[in-house]
C-alpha cells in the first residue's frame, strides 16, 4: 500500500445483528486482494465458532481472541480484572499490528463494548487510532460507539435491529450466530 494513502477507520455500531459480519465481509475482500490482514476480538471468548474456523482457513489472515466472554454488571470484581487484562492485551497487540507495515487490515471487533464496559480507556483507543501510520484500514465494531470513535472514523454505519429471532424463542444457530 502506498505510504501517501490516508487511513480508512470504519466504525460498524448499533444494536442490531450484522456488525462483526460485516467486517469479516471487508475481510474476505481483503484477501482477495491479497492483503494480510488481523483479527482482534474483545469481548467475545470463544474459538469454536465458524467464524473463528473459516477465518483459519484465509491465507494472510491472522485471528485473535483478546476477551474473556461477554460482561455483566454482577461480574465479581476478579472477573472485572480478567476481562480488563484480557482488553489491555489485546489493545498492545492492536499497537503492534497498526504499526506493523506488512499488515493492511485491522478489525478490532467489539471494541465499543470493551470501552463502554469500561475495559478500556477511550482516549487510550482513540490516540492509537490518530497516531497510527498511513495506509491502514481499520476496522471497529461494538455496540454503543463513543461519539469520539463516530467523530474519528470516516465510514459510520449503524446497524438496527428491526426484528431478532432471539425475541421469538429461536436459540443461536450454526451459519447465523455460531
Amino acid at each position: 500500500m502506498e505510504k501517501n494513502v490516508k487511513n480508512r477507520i470504519i466504525l460498524l455500531t448499533g444494536q442490531g445483528k450484522g456488525k462483526t459480519s460485516s467486517a469479516l465481509g471487508m475481510v474476505l475482500r481483503a484477501v482477495g486482494h491479497q492483503m494480510r490482514v488481523s483479527v482482534l476480538q474483545f469481548i467475545k471468548k470463544s474459538r469454536n465458532t465458524g467464524e473463528a474456523r473459516a477465518l483459519a482457513l484465509l491465507p494472510g489472515v491472522e485471528h485473535l481472541i483478546c476477551g474473556n466472554g461477554f460482561v455483566t454488571q454482577q461480574d465479581a470484581t476478579n472477573q472485572r480484572e480478567n476481562h480488563c487484562q484480557a482488553a489491555t492485551e489485546g489493545l498492545r497487540i492492536a499497537k503492534s499490528r497498526l504499526a506493523d507495515p506488512s499488515i493492511q487490515m485491522i478489525v478490532l471487533d467489539e471494541i465499543c463494548s470493551a470501552i463502554h464496559h469500561h475495559l478500556l480507556d477511550e482516549q487510550e483507543v482513540l490516540d492509537l487510532l490518530t497516531s497510527t501510520s498511513n495506509g491502514k484500514i481499520i476496522i471497529l465494531t461494538g455496540r454503543h460507539a463513543p461519539q469520539a470513535l463516530i467523530d474519528c472514523a470516516d465510514t459510520v454505519s449503524t446497524i438496527e435491529n428491526t426484528k431478532h429471532g432471539f425475541q421469538q424463542g429461536i436459540d443461536a444457530q450454526p451459519g447465523v450466530e455460531l
